[in-house]
């Protein structure tokens, strides 16, 4: 029983992983700070990215405790490298 269970924290440390990757690259792509640069300020004349741009503040909602509970179940499941 112990095997499943082990399994399905895997899946979880997994899916956690790939929410962080995506979580932080639409961070990255909404950032008011990097919106300078001329690939981005070409993107704020379309109307979708400006809504998208909207959204920054919330998508790090969705960012840290994702960070959170994808290390406290690698430090626990894994353990802590030494």
């Amino acid at each position: 029983m112990e095997i499943f269970q082990s399994i399905i924290v895997a899946r979880v440390i997994f899916i956690l992983g790939i929410v962080n990757i995506l979580a932080l690259m639409l961070i990255f792509f909404s950032c008011r700070c990097i919106s300078s640069g001329s690939l981005l300020r070409k993107m704020m004349k379309y109307p979708a990215y400006q809504h998208f741009f909207r959204y920054h503040c919330y998508i790090w909602w969705i960012f840290w405790p994702s960070v959170i509970v994808h290390a406290l179940l690698a430090m626990v499941f894994f353990g802590i490298p030494v």
